[in-house]
Parts: C-alpha cells; structure tokens; sequence
C-alpha cells in the first residue's frame, strides 16, 4: 500500500475523530444535563458502547456511501482526499463554535462537490442522495413523534408513582438508554468512514476479484477513532444539545434516548445514512414539547436549523475548492 493510499486513510480516520467529538453531544447531552453521569464519566461510557458497535450491526450503511452517492467508477485517490478535506474544515468549524451538524451529511457534501468538479452532475447518483436528502427531515420529525408518545406513555404509566421514587429508577433507566443511543450512533457513524476507505481501497486496486467490501481492519480502526473522538467530548456542542435546548429530567433523557436509539438502530440495519444529531435533537423536541411548546427553546433550534441546511452546500463548495487545489500540485 503506497504513502498517498495510506495519508488519506489517515485523513479518514482525522474525519471520524471528529465526528466522534461533534456528535459526542448527542450520545451523552440528556445523561450530563440530567446529572446521572458525570462529564467525563459520560464520555467514556458513550466512547465504550460506540466501540462495540463493531461487533454485531452489519456494514450496510458503508455500502450506501462507498456505492450509493457517487459513481464509484469515478473515484480517485485525489477525489476521496478533496472530500474529507471538504467535511473535516466543516465539522472542526462548526465544532469549536459549539454547532450539532450532521457530520455524515458534512463527508455526503464533500464527496457530491468533488464528484461534480470531476466528472460534471452524471456523477452523482440520485437515488442515494435523494435517500439522504429524504431522511434530512424525516430523522427529527420521526425523533419528535417517537420522542413526544414515548413520554405520553411513560408519564401515564408512572402518573401514580412518587416523584421521587421515578427519579431514582430513570437514573438507572438513562445508562441503559444512553448506551443503546452510543450503539445506534457508533454503528451509523463509523460506517460512514468506513465506507470512504472502502471506496478509497476499490479505486486504487487493493481488492482481489473488484468486488468492493469492508475488511474487519477498517472497522475497527473506524471505531476506535470515532470511540476515541466522543471520549475527548465536544463540549461546546454538549453545553448547545445538553442544556440550551431545553430542561431536562432524568425520564426525559430516558425518553430521548430510546427514541433515537430505535431509530438509529433501525436505519442502521436497513442502510439509510442518517444523522444522530438530527434524530436527537428531534427526540429530545419533542420530549420537552410534552410539557408545554414554550419549554423548548425555537431560538436554539433555529440557529441549529440553519446551520443544518448550510452542511451539505457548503461541504460540497469546499470539496470542489479541495479538488481543484489537489490536481493543481499533481
């Protein structure tokens, strides 16, 4: 495997660390907001769970992006560097000024804008995109419906218990929660390198028989690095997700939690590319909105809205710049 091959899978790697610390936020947000765990302690809980993901979710929401966004015909090592370059300058940005993005939607911008640099708008392939493009809005809407019955049906369970005595059992509840959310977002997230160094390895010849696959080395590493950038924490973005979007209790963090975490998991198994911060931020809506709609903050969500729409035109313009500058000192 030459140098080149490897700086960029290299590169990848960088990505993931990133987007373990940007979407840090949304693995531990509700169980740092709601005092069950400390900080640091969340980290590493979040860091552990998205680590395990390797081990039992299926590798087809790397084959979405590996086939499903671009032709793969068309890659090139130059085209995956000018792609990552694109989502890395996106993501640190939006992390150190405290922005949740959707950091898969940040690497699907860089790889379109590159794409149509190179090889004009055929490149693209419509029907992945429009699938991303798709779950853009469904992932926080279906978060903000899962989210606001889930907590109908829990408050009406426990409406005759002690406040206290709930209190004491969602604590329990949200470390449960919390680590599926971890799993659902280790799975979804990691695959998205993974199937970037997959596609990295096709168009460079290293598969035998042209078949394009994900080796076991690439998952691992694709875990360690995102479990490593969660375990450094965002905490700019935790502050945004934990505590301006809206209060939270430890049965509302329970709620959020599940919400994500079943839908997560699910497009997970099923090879849709979604965001978890958009799936989060959905759930954790409409879990306030439960309470009364004044208890969200549609200020914070605004902000948070545009920048959403910003991620993917923007990753895509800096892709194309990337490219550009690449084949320029080639």
């Amino acid at each position: 495997m030459d140098f080149y091959v490897i700086f960029i899978i290299f590169v990848a790697l960088v990505f993931d660390f990133l987007n373990g610390m940007n979407d840090a936020a949304n693995s531990i947000a509700t169980i740092v907001s709601t005092r069950v765990l400390s900080p640091k302690m969340a980290v590493a809980w979040a860091a552990f769970f998205n680590f395990i993901a390797a081990f039992g979710f299926g590798v087809a929401v790397a084959t979405t992006i590996g086939k499903g966004i671009i032709d793969p015909n068309i890659v090139t090592p130059d085209l995956i560097l000018a792609a990552l370059v694109g989502s890395v300058i996106w993501t640190h940005l939006c992390t150190h000024y405290g922005f949740p993005i959707s950091v898969s939607h940040a690497l699907i911008g860089g790889l379109a804008g590159a794409g149509m640099f190179k090889a004009g708008i055929a490149s693209l392939n419509f029907a992945g995109i429009n699938k991303v493009v798709l779950f853009i809005f469904l992932a926080p809407l279906i978060g903000f419906v899962v989210g606001f019955f889930l907590m109908i049906a829990v408050t009406w369970i426990f409406r005759k218990w002690n406040v206290r005595k709930i209190d004491k059992y969602f604590r329990v509840g949200q470390l449960i929660s919390s680590a599926a959310f971890s799993l659902g977002h280790g799975t979804n997230d990691a695959q998205k390198t993974m199937g970037i160094i997959a596609i990295l390895l096709y168009s460079t010849g290293y598969f035998e028989g042209g078949e394009m696959y994900v080796p076991v080395w690439v998952i691992l590493s694709a875990h360690t690095a995102i479990g490593l950038g969660t375990l450094m924490g965002g905490w700019k973005v935790i502050g945004t997700m934990g505590v301006k979007l809206t209060h939270l209790k430890p049965v509302h963090g329970f709620c959020a939690e599940s919400a994500g975490a079943l839908m997560l998991l699910g497009t997970a198994v099923g090879g849709i590319p979604v965001s978890t911060t958009h799936t989060i931020t959905g759930s954790i809506m409409g879990v306030g909105a439960t309470k009364r709609l004044s208890a969200v903050r549609w200020g914070v969500v605004k902000n948070i809205v545009i920048v959403w729409i910003l991620t993917i035109p923007t990753s895509a313009a800096i892709g194309a710049f990337a490219y550009w500058v690449v084949e320029l000192f080639r």
